[in-house]
């Protein structure tokens, strides 16, 4: 059986040949059809079925010219006139040439609507379908794009798109347009052409599914920018979409149109809100966040999170359940099988912009928004959200249920951790999304930055302001949050010049406070401090430092609001316990006027150099709690906390009162009489209930003994107990010459083998011992070298003076070691205790004062305080105390003296009780102190 023959078709060549030559001839109706129309057709069907379809097949196309030709021919097409469109859309349905691949083997194939209609029309609809296929499939490739482009075969598209109406036609006219879509250039060309209004239009007037896909589809890569995104909802192309997607049942379609919306949605436009809510799109996109399709839902989730951007449609959007379907899909995407955090980014965003409308807020806090954001809040891998999240909660500032919700979540010490922590980079929402609670105000002269007009009408409803007028557009809540009721007032010097003048209005008018990035959490915990009893939620460790952090770290002068919201809380009565609890007392003071914060102890750190009106705060925040406590309902309360409160409660109040009473009967009576004192210092050796508590205590003894002794400037350096008139002559040294006057009838044999010259009868009448020694009726009252055993050269020197009649010659200071030494094991020590074994008290004396002026002196520091406590001697110990509670000593020395105390205390505290008791009541140690 012979083979069969090839056909013409089969060459590219002769394919090419024919398109060149429709191209270069007209498409009119005078043509013979049997000569001009079955050749074209057939090389277009084999170009579309084999040629291009083959590998490589669009790259051999494209280089052997076949793009030129072929878009000569649809530019003929293009110029033929408008006649196909007079049959209209409907007059060819889609099924009559979507489903042909080729032209129509014979006349009668064509629809009865359209057999009136001359026989050119139908010969160059069939023509526009091949080519314009050949073309969309080519323009699949990017070269083939870049090609098109080049050659100015866009413009063509465009006029076709307008001109035939025929399902079929707009079809792969969309489909071809949408290629090209893919490139930026492109992109940008098909705009200017005018194809949008065109790819609008088709959506309403075409019927077949496949074309509206193609259409959807061009319209969802033309937005590939911002600017086009604009342009093609200004252009009217998101009301049709979502009108379509109400009315579909085609699965296929409504996916296409779910990508669009998703695509048109990104950074959501006023103009594309307004047309998606217009259409009707909000239901169905609701109902579709739950479709089976994991593609379709999350796309659909992201529309509705893309809208939220607009506060025109949130309120309508709440209604149609979109604030139940955001919430829930942020709380998946947060479960223990949830996205990455980069997926829940757009959620947030619009749960919190949800706040923004209290309807919004009433569905978010019934279908656990509070807990939520809570959540959000305490997650440290959230942290570039928290100031989203803290803006959005400060919409509930006057919801009551929701903020003791919050309260008790654990809000307040979040808002204080959020005054000073690192904040991630979040972008401004421009005025579309204001609050919609209230109508919208439109300025022409200039555009109104920010959530300003959501502000205004806060401000307004609030009855702060009577009207739109009394507020300049300047006064964006950026920089302006809303006014408080009358509050006490901060220090003068820490009001600073942060206002801003409105121009054309009075002073008073148009004072203003800062915005910056801690006002929510400010304007939060302002709110939360005007509560009849805050103590529970801002009167707490972590609210107080991240209150004091905020005052004393930040960058640049305080928010007046924060200080306002500290005098509130002193001046409370309902809070004073809790400051006394809490040491909230004691910090004020030691953050504030001393200086000293948790991080700066035991270590110091760089702080702003704002000392003095942080002083000036400090002082003024104690005063109002002295006052508090000063007044009968605070005498009651330190009364009750002092001698009926738990044992943590006893020694807080103990130790605060001497910050904050100055009344003597009331110290007097609290700390002395009832013991509060002695509570304290027995406190010393046990766990530390506060990081500074060691600190605390060392500054409020320093205080009680400035008020049992007021007469003590604390202007003066600390007192040296030990400061000795100048060096006496020394009466030993002459029996150690060549010629010993008089010469020595004794002489001390040390273990080392020494020998030391001694008169018997001076160092008879010394001590009781060397009396007993020397002349009773021991053996060595008959030898000449007599030996002292345990001594070594160092520590019999001093005791060698001594007997001889030294008195302050300067040899007890022999055995000292010097600062930064160990005092335990030394040769002090054993000259100490050789002392007291020579029953030399004298002597003991005046190496106690010898130790006291080398390591408690000027070169002395904290550290050597422990080191003479541990020598366990009672005078040292009070010499050790005195120098830790000195009136002029600096607050960080005296407080590391005393964990130095502590330490070398250990269990045994009794000696330091006593010590630290007698200095604070200005006795000497071992006289009768109070019980």
């Amino acid at each position: 059986m012979a083979a069969a023959k090839p056909a013409l078709t089969d060459s590219l060549s002769f394919c090419l040949a024919q398109l060149a030559a429709a191209a270069g001839q007209g498409l009119g109706g005078e043509e013979d059809s049997a000569t001009n129309e079955t050749p074209l057709g057939c090389a277009l069907l084999a170009l579309r079925t084999r040629h291009i379809k083959a590998a490589g097949g669009i790259e051999r196309f494209r280089t052997r010219g076949g793009l030129r030709p072929l878009l000569a021919l649809l530019r003929r097409a293009a110029a033929a006139g408008p006649a196909p469109s007079q049959a209209g859309p409907g007059s060819a349905p889609s099924s009559d040439v979507s489903a042909t691949s080729g032209p129509a083997p014979s006349s009668g194939s064509a629809p009865a609507a359209v057999s009136s209609t001359p026989s050119p029309p139908v010969r160059l609809r069939k023509t526009l379908d091949l080519a314009l296929s050949i073309l969309a499939n080519c323009c699949t490739d990017g070269a083939c794009r870049a090609e098109v482009r080049r050659l100015g075969g866009i413009l063509p598209l465009v006029t076709i798109l307008q001109c035939v109406k025929t399902d079929s036609i707009q079809n792969r006219t969309a489909r071809a347009l949408g290629n090209l879509a893919m490139e930026p250039e492109s992109c940008g060309d098909i705009h200017s052409a005018g194809a949008v209004p065109l790819l609008v239009e088709s959506l309403t007037a075409c019927q077949d599914s496949q074309c509206l896909q193609s259409v959807v589809r061009a319209l969802r890569n033309l937005a590939d920018s911002p600017q086009h995104r604009l342009a093609l909802a200004q252009q009217g192309a998101v009301r049709p979409l979502a009108e379509l997607l109400a009315a579909t049942p085609d699965s296929a379609l409504t996916s296409a149109l779910v990508r669009a919306l998703l695509e048109l949605s990104r950074g959501c436009s006023r103009a594309c809100a307004e047309q998606l809510s217009l259409g009707g799109g909000l239901g169905p996109l609701v109902s579709l966040a739950s479709h089976p399709k994991r593609a379709v839902s999350e796309a659909t989730i992201l529309i509705l999170a893309n809208l939220c951007a607009q506060g025109l449609v949130r309120p309508a959007l709440g209604n149609a359940g979109g604030v139940e379907v955001l919430l829930g899909e942020l709380q998946r995407r947060r479960g223990p099988n949830g996205a990455s955090p980069a997926s829940q980014q757009p959620l947030v965003r619009a749960v919190c912009l949800l706040c923004r409308e209290a309807i919004n807020r009433a569905r978010l806090r019934d279908a656990g928004g509070l807990e939520l954001l809570m959540g959000l809040l305490q997650d440290p891998r959230a942290s570039a959200w928290h100031p989203r999240v803290v803006a959005a909660l400060v919409g509930f500032l006057y919801d009551t249920g929701a903020l003791g919700r919050l309260q008790a979540l654990g809000l307040v010490p979040l808002l204080a951790g959020q005054l000073c922590g690192e904040v991630g980079d979040e972008e401004e929402e421009g005025r579309e999304a204001a609050s919609w609670d209230f109508p919208e105000e439109r300025t022409p002269e200039r555009a109104e930055a920010g959530s300003f007009r959501s502000l205004r009408s806060w401000l307004i409803s609030e009855g702060y302001t009577a009207g739109p007028g009394d507020i300049s557009p300047d006064w964006s809540p950026e920089r302006c949050p809303p006014p408080e009721p009358a509050e006490p007032v901060s220090p003068t010097s820490l009001r600073t010049p942060r206002t801003l003048r409105t121009p054309g209005r009075s002073p008073a008018a148009s004072t203003e406070e800062p915005w910056g990035r801690e006002g929510p959490a400010l304007l939060l915990l302002s709110r939360f401090s005007q509560a009849p009893d805050p103590s529970g939620a801002l009167v707490t460790g972590p609210a107080l430092c991240g209150l004091l952090a905020y005052v004393t770290g930040a960058p640049g002068p305080p928010s007046p609001r924060a200080l306002r919201i500290l005098a509130r809380l002193t001046c409370n009565p309902a809070c004073l316990e809790a400051f006394v609890r809490s040491y909230g007392a004691a910090l004020l003071r030691a953050w504030l006027v001393l200086g000293v914060a948790p991080d700066d102890w035991p270590a110091p750190r760089a702080r702003p150099a704002r000392r003095s009106q942080h002083r000036e705060l400090g002082e003024m925040l104690l005063q109002n709690l002295t006052v508090q406590a000063e007044s009968p309902f605070g005498v009651g309360a330190l009364t009750h906390l002092l001698l009926s409160g738990s044992p943590e409660d006893r020694v807080a109040c103990a130790l605060t009162l001497p910050f904050i009473c100055r009344k003597p009967s009331l110290w007097r009576r609290l700390l002395l009489d009832q013991g509060g004192l002695r509570l304290l210092l027995a406190a010393l050796t046990r766990p530390a209930p506060h990081p500074l508590f060691l600190f605390f205590a060392a500054d409020s003894l320093s205080c009680l003994r400035g008020l049992v002794s007021p007469a003590v400037s604390p202007a003066l350096p600390p007192a040296s107990p030990l400061d000795l008139d100048p060096p006496s002559p020394c009466l030993y040294e002459p029996l150690l010459g060549p010629a010993p006057v008089p010469a020595p009838d004794l002489h001390f044999l040390l273990d080392s083998g020494l020998q030391l010259p001694a008169q018997r009868a001076a160092s008879a009448t010394a001590s009781p011992f060397f009396r007993a020694l020397l002349s009773g009726s021991f053996a060595e009252a008959q030898m000449d070298l007599v030996p002292l055993r345990g001594l070594s050269p160092s520590a019999a020197w001093p005791i060698l003076h001594h007997l001889h009649g030294c008195r302050g010659c300067g040899a007890a200071l022999g055995p000292v070691p010097p600062p930064g030494q160990p005092l335990l094991g030394s040769e002090a020590e054993e000259a100490l205790e050789a002392a007291g074994r020579f029953l030399l008290p004298g002597l003991e004396e005046e190496l106690e004062e010898a130790v006291g002026r080398v390591h408690l002196g000027p070169q002395g520091g904290p550290e050597s305080v422990g080191e003479v406590f541990r020598l366990g001697r009672p005078r040292l110990a009070a010499h050790c105390a005195r120098w830790t509670l000195g009136p002029g000593q600096c607050p960080r020395k005296r407080g590391l003296a005393l964990v130095g105390l502590v330490e070398a205390a250990g269990e045994e505290a009794g000696l330091l009780t006593e010590a630290l008791l007698a200095v604070v009541m200005g006795i000497e140690l071992g006289a009768k102190v109070p019980a």
